[in-house]
């Protein structure tokens, strides 16, 4: 797994983008960063790591990631959620075997750490 492509879409290995964040070896920088990793953790099942990055305002009291099999993401804009930004929007759209799901959703960042807060309106 270390060495394979990131489900994200990056380019890079999954040991150079979204392992670390998935294993809490660091923290998500960008807004974009934190939706690439919760997709990451989506694909493999990684429920606690969806839980920990959900604002506990808005999150429901369990997370489960389900048997969806996701086959691609596209960031389709970016609004804020740079490393010196407090809130973030990114707008994706994510596909998997039984279609599409499309998302704005809203990134919240408290004491340093980016958040999910939910979908956008």
């Amino acid at each position: 797994m270390p060495e394979d492509p990131c489900p994200c879409g990056s380019g890079r290995t999954v040991e150079e983008c979204c392992g670390p964040l998935l294993t809490t070896e660091r923290l998500a920088e960008t807004a974009e960063e934190l939706m690439r990793s919760r997709y990451t953790a989506h694909v493999y099942g990684n429920a606690e790591h969806l839980w920990r990055t959900w604002d506990a305002r808005t999150r429901p009291a369990e997370v489960h990631p389900g048997a969806t099999r996701w086959t691609g993401l596209q960031i389709m804009e970016v609004v804020a959620g740079g490393q010196e930004d407090d809130t973030g929007i990114v707008d994706y759209v994510a596909t998997h075997e039984g279609g599409v799901h499309a998302e704005r959703a809203e990134f919240t960042r408290r004491g340093g750490r980016w958040f999910y807060t939910k979908e956008s309106t």
